[in-house]
This record gives structure tokens, sequence and C-alpha cells, in this order.
């Protein structure tokens, strides 16, 4: 049986997604009728917007509109703004900024957010538009070759990926109890996940280089090397040599294909690692630091604050705070 860092059933998609994961996820419901435009300035890495009921425009920073249908998915990434609206030409009347704050277009007025309400969902009017919106901020770094990967918006229409959002999932997201951050957290993961499990295998798409690194005859032995264990002292010798090439072309190949150096790659996915191990009661930072491959505890410390912004003590709290 595999352990906490035994990945080996390592697809592309997964070994993309791996890693991520969310704290103090935002979800923000409107109901809408008549003329509206929302503009988002909340800068988040990723956001999604689901259409529930009803018709809009969503419009990404000097891109052109598309048009959103019942069911659709919108996935926002890069941190731009974007503005969703009943018709590309409405003009924004609400801004959303970071942490889901909601004002006027105009001034400074603070707008309570609207979370969901379970009760919306089957009473919207004829004539309304009910959408709702998470945003992503995730607390073990988003990595850059996700956000690589990805145009600034991706919509998945509803006939190519089912949303997981239902009623029950609504009643679930809005209960005033004991663990409803990380339920709201997870929630996002899996839509998230799944509105780009479905981008990535919709009918016409194009495999990108990062998939195809993974049946690249250089590439692709030293990623699975990496996956499995990355604890190991690598080298760019050693792999090179384990994954049978030279130095020199594995470094040039898997660069291009995976958008990053083979030991920059290791170093993201053993914090990544690093981060989930941390959520483990008792788990002291000497132990996490072995188990992932760091020399020692501070040089983990370091590597751990220069990629997040905290401290894994810090990480570990914050995570802590968002447990039932």
């Amino acid at each position: 049986m595999d352990g906490p860092l035994g990945l080996t059933s390592t697809d592309p998609l997964t070994d993309l997604l791996n890693g991520v994961r969310t704290s103090g996820a935002i979800f923000n419901q409107s109901s809408l009728s008549g003329s509206w435009a929302m503009r988002f300035e909340d800068g988040s890495p990723l956001a999604l917007a689901v259409l529930l009921h009803g018709s809009a425009w969503i419009t990404p920073q000097g891109g052109a509109p598309v048009r959103l249908g019942p069911g659709d998915v919108a996935v926002l990434c890069g941190g731009a703004p974007y503005v969703i609206a009943n018709a590309p030409a409405t003009e924004p009347d609400m801004m959303i900024r970071p942490d889901g704050r909601c004002t006027p277009a105009q001034g400074e007025e603070l707008v309570d957010a609207q979370v969901p309400d379970a009760g919306t969902w089957d009473t919207a009017g004829a004539d309304s538009t009910l959408l709702l919106s998470g945003l992503y901020t995730v607390d073990c770094g988003t990595p850059g070759r996700l956000l690589a990967a990805l145009p600034p918006l991706a919509v998945i229409e509803a006939n190519v990926g089912a949303c997981p959002v239902s009623p029950t999932t609504f009643e679930e997201i809005t209960r005033e109890e004991p663990g409803q951050q990380i339920l709201l957290d997870r929630t996002l993961d899996l839509m998230l996940i799944t509105a780009l499990r479905a981008w990535f295998t919709r009918p016409g798409a194009q495999a990108p280089t990062w998939y195809r690194a993974h049946s690249d005859p250089a590439v692709g032995p030293a990623l699975r090397l990496l996956q499995t264990n990355p604890a190991h002292p690598w080298t760019l010798p050693a792999l090179a040599a384990e994954a049978g090439a030279s130095r020199a072309n594995l470094a040039r190949r898997f660069t291009a294909l995976v958008g990053q150096p083979p030991m920059t790659y290791l170093r993201e996915r053993r914090l990544a690692l690093a981060a989930d191990l941390l959520r483990a009661p008792g788990a002291t930072l000497t132990e996490v630091a072995d188990r992932v491959g760091f020399s020692n505890a501070f040089s983990l410390s370091a590597a751990f604050k220069r990629e997040h912004g905290v401290s894994p003590s810090e990480y570990r709290t914050d995570t802590a705070r968002t447990k039932p």
C-alpha cells in the first residue's frame, strides 16, 4: 500500500493538479435581473463562475466576450480583472474586490456579499440570472505549470462537463456549523478539478506539451522517478543517468515539455508534499523535512517561506483554524 508520499498513479492531469489546495475559499451568489454588470478585481490566481440559471456574458481583460448558458462553468486564470454582465456593452455597476468585498463601481461604500442560499436554487424567476462565483485563494501556491497551461478564460459548456454543484451542496455549504470553511475549500477544489478535467479532455482539445511529457522517452522516465521517489537526493546528472538520457538533452526537453527545469519541478513537488504532511497532527518539521528530501528542518523552513510567504508553523496554524 502506498504511504502519504506514494503517488505512483501519476497521469498527466493528476501531476498538473497535484498540490493545489485552497484555504479561505469565498463563494458569492448573485440573483440578477434587468441591466447589470459586475467587475471582478479580486486578484485571485484562479476563480470560477457557474451560471445556475439564465444567461450572461463574461469578458476577460483584453479579451472578447463569451456567452454563458445555464450550467456553463468559467475558469478565470492569472488574477486579471474580468466582467460578468447581462450584455457585453453594459457598464459595471458593482466591483468585487480582494477577499470578496463588494462595492459600488462609483464610491467605496461596502455592500454585503450574498452568500449561497439553497432556497433560491429552484426559485429564480424566468427573466432572472442566478450566478455562483468562487474565489480560489490557494494556500499551497498555484503551480506555475497549471497557470501556464490555462488561457485567461476557459469556458466549459454544460454538455461537455457537469459541475458538481447541486441543491444538496448548497444546503451543506450554507450551514453555519463547525467545519464550514474547510467544506467551502474542498467544494471549490472539486469544482476546479472537475472543470479542468473536462477542459483538457474536451472533444477537439489539443494535448498541451506538459501532457506529452509523460510519453517522452527521456522526460517520461525522469518524471516518474521524481514523482515516486521525491525524497531521493537527486541531482541532474543522476536523474539523467537513471532516465537513460544525456544531462543536456534531459534538461532541455524537460524544460520545454514540463515548463520548468527538473530540479525546480522537484523542489515544488517536495514543498507541496511537505504542505500536505504538515496538516497531520503531531508531525514535526524535522520528520517532514526527512520524508520529502530536505537536509534538515531549517532548509525546509527557509524554502517553504520563500515559496508560500509563510513559515511552516504559520501555515500549520492557519490550516488548523479551518479544520472541523
